[in-house]
C-alpha cells in the first residue's frame, strides 16, 4: 500500500523554516488578529500566517501574490502552511490587520536573543537607510503652486458647469463628455486641497518639535532646573499658527514621504528615511526600528535609543556618521549623567581615514569648524583608541543594510503612508532578524535551542 509523501521528509532538518515555527510558537502573542470572512472557509491559523510573512520576508519574497505563488512552489513553504494555500488577499488584509503586533515580534525575537546569551546591549552603531516610496518624484507639488492650482480649477469648473448647463438648455448631444470632465477635475481640486492641508500639518508638526527641542536646550541650560524659562515660552508664536513655506513640496500620491538623496554625488528620489539600531559588539542583530519622520538624520541620535526595548538593556556607547551631528545632542548628552557615550563623526574624513590613500587629495573645506564640542568630538573620534571604537561603525550596520537591500531585496516598499511603511519596515528587519538568529544558533557544532528539551 503507498502512502502520501511527507513533506517534512523533504526539508532539510537544518532548513530555517523549523527555526521560525519554533521561534513564533515560543512568542506570546495575545493580540493576533484573523481574517474575518463571511464565505464560510475554514480560518488559516493566526501564528502560521505570521510565519509564513516572516520566512518568506526573509528570503526575500514580499508581494503578497508572490507569497501566494510560494505556498505552491517552495517545499519549505509548503511545509510551513501544512499544504494550504492562503490567496494573496488573504495575505494583505492580514498584514494589513496586525501592523501593531510586528512591533511586538520584533521586540520579542530580540528578547530571546538576549535570554540565551547572543546579545547584550553595550556598543550600537545607529544608520538611516533611504528606501524608495511607492509614489513617483514627479507627484510632488509645492505649496504656492497648489494654491494657484485650486483658483485654476475653481474658475475650470465653473466654466465647465456653465456649458453643462447651456447644454442642457439646448438638449445640444455634442456635450457628453462633460460630466466626466468636470468629475475628474474636482478630484483633482480635491487632491490639491489635501496637499496643502497635508504641508500645513507638517508645517505645524515640525514647530511643535523645535519648540520641544528648544525646551529641552533652555532646561538644560537654566541653573535653576526645568520649568524656569516660562516667560520667554510666552513670546513664542503659536505651532497651531505656523504655515509653510512656499517652496515646501508634498507628493500628492504618499505625502507622508520625502523628496531626498543620499548625497550631492546622488539623484533625488521619493523615499523614506528608515532607521536601524545594530548591536556593534558582534551579534549585528537589529535591536531598534523605525522610519523618521524626516528626511534628515540630525535630531535621530536619541528617538533611536528610544527604540531600543529597555527589557534588553541601555547602551553605554552610541556610533554615528556625520548625518547625526548636532551641538545640541552633543550638549544635552553631556550633560546627563547616565547618558551613553557618544561617537560622531563630524566630518567624511573621520570616518574614512585610510593609512595609505590612493584617491587624489581632496580641496580643504572652505568652512572651518569652530564649535568647542564639534571640536572635541573630532578629536575624540581621531583618537587611538577613538578610532578603534568608531571603526565598529562600518562594519556592523553597514553590512546589515547591504544584506537588507541585497538578499532581502528590498529597494521600495510596497505600502503607502507612515504608519503603514513604518510597520513594513520593522516586518523586515524582523525578518532579517530571524534569518540572524537562526544562523547564530546553529553556527557552532552544539546548536542552541530557543526552548528547554
Amino acid at each position: 500500500m503507498m502512502f502520501p509523501p511527507s513533506l517534512q521528509e523533504w526539508v532539510d532538518e537544518n532548513d530555517m523554516v523549523h527555526f521560525v515555527i519554533e521561534a513564533i510558537d515560543a512568542m506570546e502573542l495575545p493580540e493576533l488578529k484573523i481574517n474575518r470572512r463571511g464565505s464560510g472557509h475554514a480560518q488559516y491559523p493566526p501564528r502560521m500566517m505570521l510565519a509564513l510573512l516572516i520566512y518568506c520576508y526573509a528570503h526575500g519574497i514580499m508581494s503578497s501574490r508572490k507569497i501566494e505563488r510560494a505556498t505552491y512552489r517552495d517545499i519549505p513553504v509548503r511545509f510551513l502552511t501544512g499544504n494550504t494555500h492562503p490567496d494573496h488577499d488573504t495575505i494583505n488584509t492580514f498584514r494589513k490587520e496586525n501592523q501593531e503586533l510586528v512591533g511586538t515580534v520584533f521586540a520579542q525575537t530580540i528578547r530571546m536573543a538576549a535570554k540565551i546569551g547572543l546579545v547584550t546591549v553595550g556598543t550600537i552603531s545607529v544608520d538611516g537607510f533611504h528606501v524608495k516610496a511607492n509614489a513617483s518624484k514627479f507627484k510632488n507639488v509645492r505649496y504656492d503652486r497648489a494654491k494657484e492650482l485650486e483658483t485654476q480649477l475653481d474658475l475650470d469648473i465653473a466654466e465647465l458647469l456653465s456649458r453643462a448647463a447651456a447644454a442642457d438648455d439646448m438638449d445640444d448631444d455634442d456635450e457628453t463628455d462633460l460630466p466626466k470632465e468636470i468629475a475628474r477635475r474636482e478630484v483633482l481640486r480635491e487632491k490639491v486641497r489635501k496637499a496643502q492641508k497635508d504641508l500645513e500639518r507638517q508645517a505645524r508638526e515640525k514647530e511643535h518639535r523645535r519648540q520641544e527641542r528648544e525646551d529641552r536646550n533652555q532646561d538644560d541650560d537654566s541653573p535653576d532646573g526645568p520649568g524656569t524659562h516660562s516667560r520667554r515660552k510666552k513670546t513664542r508664536p503659536n505651532p497651531e499658527d505656523a504655515v509653510p513655506d512656499n517652496d515646501q513640496q508634498v507628493n500628492l500620491v504618499d505625502p507622508d514621504s520625502f523628496l531626498m538623496r543620499k548625497s550631492r554625488r546622488d539623484g533625488w528620489q521619493q523615499a523614506y528615511n528608515a532607521q536601524a539600531v545594530v548591536d556593534a559588539d558582534g551579534s549585528q542583530l537589529i535591536l531598534g526600528a523605525y522610519v523618521a519622520e524626516s528626511a534628515t538624520d540630525r535630531y535621530e541620535i536619541e528617538p533611536a535609543i528610544n527604540a531600543i526595548d529597555p527589557q534588553v538593556g541601555k547602551p553605554d556607547t552610541v556610533l554615528a556618521d556625520g548625518g547625526y551631528v548636532s551641538t545640541e545632542v552633543i550638549k544635552r548628552f553631556e550633560s546627563q549623567d547616565d547618558a551613553p557615550e557618544l561617537y560622531l563623526a563630524i566630518s567624511a574624513d573621520d570616518h574614512d581615514i585610510r593609512r595609505y590613500d590612493y584617491r587624489p587629495p581632496k580641496e580643504p573645506r572652505k568652512k572651518t569648524i569652530k564649535d568647542p564640542r564639534l571640536l572635541a568630538m573630532r578629536e575624540k573620534v581621531r583618537s587611538d583608541e577613538g578610532r578603534k571604537i568608531y571603526g565598529k561603525r562600518k562594519q556592523t550596520v553597514e553590512p546589515v543594510f547591504g544584506i537588507i537591500r541585497s538578499v532581502l531585496g528590498l529597494d521600495q516598499f510596497l505600502r503607502r503612508g507612515y504608519e503603514a511603511v513604518n510597520a513594513e519596515w520593522t516586518l523586515v528587519c524582523t525578518a532579517y532578524n530571524m534569518k540572524r538568529l537562526w544562523r547564530l544558533c546553529t553556527v557552532g557544532s552544539q546548536p542552541i535551542r530557543l526552548t528547554g528539551g
